[in-house]
């Protein structure tokens, strides 16, 4: 391990001789100056971890001497030592960017204490969190093998998501690759159990279901407005749990989190279906059936989503609700303006539904663009593009005039993303879709093992546009490629992120309700 290398800057350095052998008992390498300008030079020939300062010296004072040091490195973190109280001294000093303050006399222990507080501060975090995950990794294994229900996964999720998002933390730390292994290891088995239950949660007679998409409205929103409360509706395409996890420091600053669960996507993971299902309170096939003119089959021409306010306005009216509510869709920057010019008139109506399309934007750019794929070369770099967008954004901005009043806010999405990895070779005729993570038609020829196959649509209420439609999903990270071009689509399109099949990033979403505090 690398050795701490402190610079102790005072005109009295022999007098503190037994802080600095108490110190280099410690294992930390400690180099003295007498004065500010000792202190320069020192600092211009090598680079030190901290740096102890005196304020009260002659020549060069405490204060001259720290303007110095930042102006020669900035980020090098200065412990401020003075026998004065005096404020505007600390005032002065903290204005300077120190990063810690002490008053004399000090002992050794107050010295190693700022120290351990300052540098070592990461390091002991990292070694913390990487024993904690390692003993937490077979519990987390274990929990995997006997996930039997759909609250288990919730929960495998969660454990996972959490130790993401630790690990990160500490750049490049190896347990970050054993946790990438075990969530493959995850959806490997959430697969199996897709393939096991998914067909129950349609069962009349299964009370235990997840909240599903076409529930979303009926279960949770109703209910908030028959507390009379109002009601903002943020749907965030393509918005992933972590992703959540990652934004929910800086909404935590002005809302309280009400409810913090997770709902299921149908299947395809895809807005044509899952949005449309959420809004329209049916799944896709009853849709088809009960107003044919607001949907869309895959081979059909036109956009797929193009009718959400209709199809969330039936739902409202066979619910019995006679409210009227506000609906936009924020595609670009002239919507998000167009939503805080009119963030005023939202509390004209009980209810308010808001689409935010940046982060689907963001993950199909990830694919054709090449900046982007740079910029978002990870799910760890995904995620902090998702916080810099958000804290810039319009989003938060309507965010923060609403948390001046007295609203409930639900923020969800219809699916996730999944970053693939894996190409599976599938064949498909001329129609058939051109989704890499799932396909839909009726010659679609594939590797059974390989997917989650729907060989009956209906049982799925999915639509079938032939009498021998089927559907394929891919599982995991894989993502479907046909024979033809084949290595060449399989690199072009390894390492993005898409959407449509099987997996936890996919069909695992946040469903989160907050109040103002």
């Amino acid at each position: 391990m690398k050795q701490i290398k402190i610079l102790w800057v005072d005109d009295e350095i022999e007098l503190l001789k037994p802080h600095i052998i108490f110190l280099q008992s410690k294992n930390y390498l400690v180099e003295t100056a007498n004065n500010g300008n000792e202190a320069i030079e020192s600092i211009q020939k090598q680079k030190f971890d901290i740096i102890l300062l005196d304020e009260n010296m002659p020549g060069m004072s405490g204060l001259e001497t720290l303007n110095e040091i930042k102006n020669l490195n900035a980020s090098t973190p200065v412990v401020m030592i003075t026998k004065s109280e005096e404020e505007y001294i600390m005032d002065e000093a903290i204005g300077s960017k120190i990063s810690d303050y002490l008053i004399k006399p000090v002992n050794p222990k107050q010295i190693l204490l700022s120290i351990k507080k300052i540098v070592d501060q990461k390091r002991l975090i990292t070694e913390k969190t990487t024993s904690d995950y390692q003993s937490e990794f077979q519990k987390i294994g274990i929990k995997i093998n006997d996930s039997f229900t759909y609250h288990d996964w919730i929960d495998v999720y969660k454990k996972l998501t959490f130790w993401e998002l630790e690990l990160e933390k500490d750049e490049g730390n190896a347990m970050e690759e054993i946790l990438k292994l075990q969530k493959s290891e995850a959806n490997n088995a959430f697969s199996k159990f897709i393939k096991k239950k998914y067909f129950s949660w349609f069962s009349s007679e299964n009370e235990d279901k997840p909240l599903l998409s076409p529930n979303i409205f009926k279960q949770k929103i109703i209910p908030l407005l028959d507390k009379n409360e109002q009601v903002v509706v943020i749907v965030i395409d393509n918005f992933r749990y972590d992703q959540w996890k990652y934004i929910q420091p800086e909404i935590s600053k002005y809302f309280n989190v009400y409810e913090d669960e997770i709902s299921f996507s149908i299947l395809p993971t895809v807005t044509q279906y899952s949005r449309n299902a959420m809004f329209a309170g049916l799944m896709p096939s009853e849709i088809e059936k009960l107003y044919p003119e607001l949907w869309r089959n895959d081979e059909d021409e036109g956009g797929k989503n193009l009718h959400e306010e209709e199809l969330l306005k039936k739902q409202l009216a066979r619910l019995g609700r006679k409210e009227k509510f506000y609906f936009d869709k924020i595609t670009n920057l002239k919507g998000g303006k167009r939503l805080i010019d009119n963030a005023a008139a939202l509390s004209n109506f009980n209810l308010s539904v808001i689409i935010i399309n940046f982060i689907d934007m963001l993950s199909h750019a990830k694919t054709d663009m090449e900046m982007i794929k740079e910029l978002a070369s990870n799910d760890s770099a995904y995620r902090s593009i998702t916080l810099s967008w958000f804290v810039h954004s319009t989003l938060f901005e309507l965010l923060k005039t609403l948390s001046l009043k007295n609203v409930k806010i639900v923020i969800t999405t219809d699916h996730g993303t999944i970053k693939v990895k894996n190409p599976t070779k599938i064949v498909g005729d001329k129609n058939t879709n051109t989704n890499l993570r799932y396909k839909q038609g009726k010659n679609i020829s594939y590797n059974p093992k390989e997917v989650f196959e729907i060989l009956n649509p209906a049982k799925a209420y999915l639509p079938s546009s032939h009498l021998s439609s089927t559907y394929a999903f891919a599982l995991n990270d894989n993502f479907f490629a046909y024979p033809n071009n084949y290595n060449y689509y399989a690199n072009y399109y390894r390492d993005t992120f898409q959407h449509g099949g099987v997996s936890l990033e996919e069909m695992l979403l946040p469903f989160v309700v907050l109040s103002n505090k």
